[in-house]
């Protein structure tokens, strides 16, 4: 073992001067943390409780703002809708409704009885008209590529490309028009 540089160890009533030591009655102290022995297998820091918890906090700035007449924070309702805005938003929630509705799709499978050639008869027993047929393929196909298209422009945008406003802009038109176009592609594949 190797030997600890101890800058000040400090012992009631007592001051020891920085020396080089080997070990000191079984304790390592190194700039503020103090590890000793093993006490039940673990080992432990000294720490010192908090003055105030976080509900005493909040009070005290509710206090600080209503004393200084502040205005609550702005709120959703007063902002300008833009399209980057609609499309953040949009982005998110085909992100969840494509993992919640794969997750459900992969539950279901496990869970239900048959195959899936066996609800795939269902479905088309059903006699749905090719509008409906076709407005539930554009629900599934819409959100993939949307979601795939604007993943891959939040990509250049993570390389530091396409930040100006005019190009956040016509790239999400350009995000739009692809996703629709690529949507209407799958249905008449299907």
């Amino acid at each position: 073992m190797g030997i600890v540089r101890v800058s000040a160890i400090r012992d009631p009533g007592t001051s020891i001067s920085p020396i080089e030591v080997d070990i000191l009655n079984g304790t390592l102290a190194r700039q503020g943390t103090c590890l000793s022995r093993p006490r039940f297998g673990v080992f432990y820091r000294h720490a010192v409780p908090m003055g105030t918890t976080a509900k005493e906090e909040m009070n005290k700035f509710w206090a600080k703002n209503n004393k200084l007449n502040r205005p609550m924070s702005p709120h959703i309702t007063i902002y300008q809708w833009s399209m980057p805005m609609m499309m953040s938003i949009t982005h998110r929630g085909t992100g969840v409704g494509l993992s919640g509705g794969i997750s459900a799709f992969a539950l279901l499978a496990l869970v239900l009885p048959g195959n899936y050639p066996y609800y795939l008869d269902l479905i088309h027993s059903l006699s749905i008209g090719p509008a409906l047929l076709g407005l539930a393929k554009f629900g599934i196909a819409f959100p993939v590529s949307y979601h795939t298209l604007n993943g891959i422009r939040h990509l250049f945008w993570d390389s530091g490309t396409g930040f100006k406003i005019p190009e956040v802009y016509r790239s999400g038109y350009v995000v739009i028009a692809l996703s629709i176009l690529t949507s209407i592609a799958a249905i008449a594949y299907m």
